[in-house]
């Protein structure tokens, strides 16, 4: 074993270095009994002492190097659901926005640590948790659905949101403006009330003998008030009578859509909101109970037994809140991130659940859609 290797701050690196600078020495320079003047031409001496000098520092410049690295601040992030942490959608969703996280570079436990509570649609939750994570003292946070950004606004304006599962973040106070959010908040919304009519036109056309349509909203969102104005409108086009049922609690759920199934001729739309969301098994599985032709917001409702679906997948834009979170923590300002809203509409037909309610699926409605599930 060679003799420089119990020597302290001496690496195979170093080493290897210094016999390489000794031999471009030794052929530029004359022996020591000539004049000890290096050539002009040759490595200086200056040249040849920082050189040696920084071979010696390369095992310790690593080691700080690493250190450096190892020094910069770890970075923290808070993630707020307003389902319930069994929520699959939920599940699927914090996991898209992990692993683009990851793949943005920030891994969990190594660069950045992150928070995560779900409020499961309970407005003592929000207000309790909301709190927490803006303790937690957060780069950014990750608000999904207007319940929990109204909660954090209450807690902070200067911690970053960005938001998503958001159907109306002007009217809800979140942003000044979709091209230029002004303040804390920006994100990504989910439906345009435009496209609102689009489902009592899907309604009508998968059945047309209904006369009656019950539409379950949140009536403290403004997103609920929103969609139900846009159908409104168009009502009269189809025929169609609008019956408002709010969506409070299960109890309240159940109870107005018994009473609506007792006329004939009824169908149900599902307008977009987290507290539809948190309640998607029992309004479908109470669709099917009184036999009531329903359109849904979403494609996960149609996968879950829905009738038919209309619009944008819920979870890629947790994908692309990633980014924004990225680009937040690396300097950029919620102010400056445009609101972003979906791009494209994702219409799902069950045709099980057509079958079972006695249904006739046009061919040119199915020929329309994006997915057949049967």
């Amino acid at each position: 074993m060679s003799n420089h290797s119990s020597l302290p701050g001496l690496t195979r690196q170093s080493i290897t270095l210094r016999k390489n600078l000794r031999k471009k020495l030794d052929s530029r320079v004359k022996p020591a009994h000539d004049a000890v003047e290096v050539h002009s031409t040759g490595l200086r001496r200056r040249e040849f002492i920082a050189l040696l000098g920084g071979a010696a520092a390369i095992p310790l410049a690593l080691p700080l190097a690493a250190r450096a690295q190892q020094g910069e601040r770890m970075r923290r992030i808070g993630i707020f659901m307003d389902l319930a942490a069994d929520h699959p959608q939920g599940q699927a969703r914090v996991a898209r926005f992990l692993q683009s996280l990851l793949e943005l570079g920030w891994a969990d436990g190594r660069n950045v640590q992150i928070l995560t509570r779900w409020g499961a649609g309970d407005t003592e939750r929000h207000r309790n948790y909301a709190a927490e994570l803006v303790a937690f003292a957060p780069d950014v946070i990750l608000a999904s659905g207007s319940p929990t950004v109204v909660a954090l606004q209450r807690a902070t304006r200067t911690v970053p949101i960005v938001f998503t599962t958001v159907a109306d973040p002007v009217g809800g106070g979140f942003v000044a403006s979709l091209a230029r959010p002004g303040g804390n908040v920006t994100g990504f919304t989910t439906i345009e009330y435009g496209m609102s009519g689009k489902w009592l036109e899907l309604l009508k056309e998968i059945a047309p003998h209904v006369k009656r349509v019950a539409v379950l909203r949140d009536p403290t969102l403004a997103s609920g008030a929103g969609q139900l104005g846009a159908l409104q409108a168009v009502a009269p086009s189809f025929g169609v009578e609008l019956l408002p049922l709010s969506v409070r609690d299960a109890s309240n759920i159940e109870r107005g859509l018994q009473d609506f199934a007792r006329v004939a001729n009824g169908g149900l739309i599902v307008t977009g909101s987290p507290s539809t969301g948190l309640h998607r098994e029992l309004i479908i599985a109470l669709a099917a109970k009184h036999r009531l032709p329903a359109v849904y917001p979403f494609p996960h409702f149609a996968s879950r037994g829905g009738l038919i679906s209309y619009g944008p997948d819920l979870v890629d834009p947790y994908r692309l809140a990633a980014g924004y979170v990225d680009r937040i923590i690396k300097g950029e300002k919620p102010a400056e991130l445009p609101v972003q809203a979906p791009t494209k509409y994702e219409l799902t037909i069950n045709l099980k659940t057509a079958k079972a309610l006695g249904l006739a699926v046009p061919p040119a409605l199915l020929a329309r859609a994006d997915e057949v599930i049967e």
